[in-house]
């Protein structure tokens, strides 16, 4: 894991690292998931595998949550207290950058709401969904950096986005480069 860059936002921590968000020690990680919770391939796949079956089966027992929501379940044998299953647009389905908004705030409410102190992100929806990796950085840069401003009383102290490839990080580390 790698720092890449870092911006104080309100007193409060914007955290870029490369990295395998499985190993992320936060009391949060964002899994990019369906609709249907099923965590075959994907980050997903590699959340379930690394920090075991419950975290599949907690989400069995939840099933189904809508695009642009977030809903949360314990995080197994992984480093992460909590994993919240955020789930981010398919591009074409349309209003994409807005359901990609809904998903990163969804997340960071439930993270506050739970009294939650740090979070990390992946790039969601940049993967087999097929959403640009460099509106995605902006959204996801720009919500975290929005919710921070409008949410001065949140349990948050950290957001954090965690990118795996090089091509992605290149697109956030933009983003971050212009704070």
């Amino acid at each position: 894991m790698k720092i890449i860059s870092e911006h104080k936002i309100e007193g409060k921590t914007l955290r870029l690292v490369q990295g395998d968000i499985t190993e992320r020690d936060v009391d949060a990680i964002v899994n990019a998931a369906n609709s249907h919770l099923q965590h075959g391939g994907g980050v997903a796949g590699a959340i379930v595998r690394k920090g075991g079956q419950v975290i599949q089966e907690e989400s069995n027992k939840i099933s189904f949550t809508p695009v642009g929501t977030a809903v949360i379940t314990t995080a197994g044998k992984l480093p992460a207290k909590f994993v919240i299953h955020a789930v981010g647009p398919r591009m074409g389905e349309g209003d994409e950058d807005n359901k990609l908004k809904n998903a990163v705030l969804s997340s960071l409410r439930l993270a506050s709401e739970k009294g939650l102190s740090s979070i990390s992100i992946p790039a969601i929806s940049s993967g087999i969904f097929g959403f640009p990796k460099d509106r995605c950085a902006k959204i996801l840069v720009g919500e975290g950096v929005r919710f921070f401003k409008e949410n001065k009383e949140s349990s948050l102290q950290t957001v954090e986005f965690c990118i795996y490839d090089d091509l992605t990080l290149s697109h956030f580390k933009r983003e971050f480069d212009s704070l």
